[in-house]
């Protein structure tokens, strides 16, 4: 009899923890949306970048993006390298100059501004956290070196994030200073939109739509977080084309050696 309410007892605690459980799954299900998709030319193992597009995702980046989100690892000389946006070193070193660097001290023990370098990191557009969330409303920028890394189905995230604005449903209760984004868990977002066409004007005459600005700037953050990409793509393809040479020649020596067993018997 002690066993059987024993047993009474479990289900009774169990149940509504399993009642509970099911309905987040379903919850969790009926509210989730699918992101947006587009052709990305560095996926697959023959995936790499597009240059033009890297070079248009840094100026998306450094217009729309820098005022308030840094890239902290990255360095100005990294634009020129291979398998990045390949700017010449007369093009990096121009817009490495057009920012002033805080350095010293100077032989009088004082700090001065100096134009930027190659050698510079990226200038971050705040001193420190604190600052960063005080100039927004307590919200804290996200550095962008490794984003597109740091989430899940990154590259596809930001871009549906970056295109995801709209007005909230009816009798969708949103913060003063909080935006709506159908994307964004929670579908509340304290960075506003910052994506409207023609918000840049591309040198090589690419309409600024902004479809196109999101994958473009996605694109140069993709990089941002994997600059090895192209090197590691070649690399992978060499070691498969290697594994299966060596799979062929294991296959047929030890085809030879048993068909000779089996002439002996």
């Amino acid at each position: 009899m002690q066993k059987k309410f024993k047993n009474i007892f479990k289900v009774l605690c169990i149940s509504p923890l399993l009642i509970i459980f099911i309905n987040l799954s379903v919850a969790a299900e009926v509210s989730r949306i699918d992101l947006l998709k587009t052709n990305w030319s560095f996926e697959g193992i023959f995936g790499k970048f597009d240059r033009s597009a890297l070079q248009r995702g840094y100026q998306v980046y450094n217009e729309a993006c820098s005022s308030c989100h840094s890239i902290q690892y990255l360095s100005y000389r990294n634009l020129t390298e291979k398998g990045g946006p390949e700017f010449s070193e007369e093009q990096a070193k121009e817009i490495a100059a057009s920012f002033e660097v805080m350095d010293g001290p100077n032989s009088e023990g004082e700090m001065f501004t100096r134009p930027g370098r190659l050698s510079d990191q990226f200038i971050k557009p705040y001193p420190n956290i604190e600052a960063a969330k005080f100039a927004n409303g307590g919200a804290y920028p996200p550095d962008m070196s490794v984003l597109v890394k740091a989430r899940k189905d990154g590259a596809n995230y930001i871009y549906s994030l970056i295109l995801g604005y709209e007005d909230p449903p009816a009798g969708f209760e949103i913060e003063d200073d909080v935006y709506y984004n159908k994307y964004m868990p929670g579908n509340q977002i304290k960075m506003p939109k910052v994506l409207n066409k023609g918000l840049v004007e591309y040198a090589d005459g690419t309409e600024a739509t902004e479809q196109q600005m999101a994958k473009d700037v996605v694109t140069f953050l993709t990089w941002a977080s994997e600059p090895h990409l192209e090197a590691r793509h070649k690399t992978g393809f060499k070691v498969i084309l290697y594994l299966l040479v060596l799979v062929a020649l294991v296959y047929f020596s030890m085809k030879k050696i048993w068909s000779r067993i089996e002439t002996k018997q």
